[in-house]
């Protein structure tokens, strides 16, 4: 049968609006950051917001938190997951919507500032968020959680690190993923004891005149550490 000329089915359902908010985390050397928007339409005009759209007629709902994906940040490869559907029948005043969250892990360079920039969307420190609408912010919450528990059987938080990086680098990553202070010398003794880093001859002198070691990660082994998991318990 053509599909074109096909009655619809369904002529008795409610209608409703279908949406992707996409919860973008980036990491610097200082922590974690969330990318933000100011809304531009009614309701919540001019407030701030995820970045999210409706999803169109044509489009999957995972296709759809692509295209936001890398319209706001220019990036297709990165790590990205769905969180979960949120849908409360009073959540949005503007019509009935439900929501299916995505969180996104980007290393955060300069560049990806400069691309925000251009579609108004803003980084935020991750302990400095302004109020959000809706139910944005028990999106975030869902997310950092949902981060803290991957984090633990999969090296997940790596994929937020640059090409090299330093231990204490490494370790304000977790910092922040598990929201508490972890001892330096557990933690790199932990580290290196997984055999999955490749210590550099350069250092990064950024902090201190002394400076740090940078590492890499040896693709080999990192792979092997995703497939089979990691007790990552510090």
């Amino acid at each position: 049968m053509n599909k074109s000329s096909s009655k619809p089915f369904y002529v008795d359902a409610d209608r409703l609006l279908l949406a992707v908010d996409c919860i973008i985390f980036g990491f610097e050397r200082d922590g974690l950051k969330l990318l933000l928007f100011q809304r531009k339409v009614a309701p919540f005009q001019q407030e701030w917001s995820l970045i999210g759209s409706f999803v169109k007629t044509q489009e999957s709902v995972r296709n759809a938190a692509k295209r936001v994906l890398k319209i706001h940040t220019g990036l297709t490869n990165v790590f990205m997951e769905e969180l979960g559907s949120y849908g409360s029948v009073d959540r949005d005043p503007g019509d009935r919507v439900i929501a299916i969250a995505h969180y996104a892990l980007m290393r955060l360079q300069e560049e990806d500032k400069q691309i925000a920039a251009e579609y108004k969307a803003q980084w935020f420190d991750i302990d400095e968020l302004p109020a959000l609408i809706l139910d944005h912010q028990q999106m975030v919450e869902d997310a950092l959680e949902k981060l803290r528990r991957k984090a633990r059987y999969r090296p997940i938080g790596f994929e937020l690190l640059p090409e090299k990086f330093t231990i204490p680098q490494l370790r304000v990553l977790y910092e922040v993923i598990y929201q508490r202070a972890l001892d330096r010398r557990n933690f790199r003794k932990k580290i290196l004891s997984m055999n999955v880093l490749e210590k550099l001859a350069e250092k990064d002198k950024t902090s201190s005149r002394k400076g740090a070691y940078l590492y890499r990660f040896i693709p080999a082994k990192y792979q092997e550490m995703v497939e089979k998991g990691v007790d990552f318990v510090i």
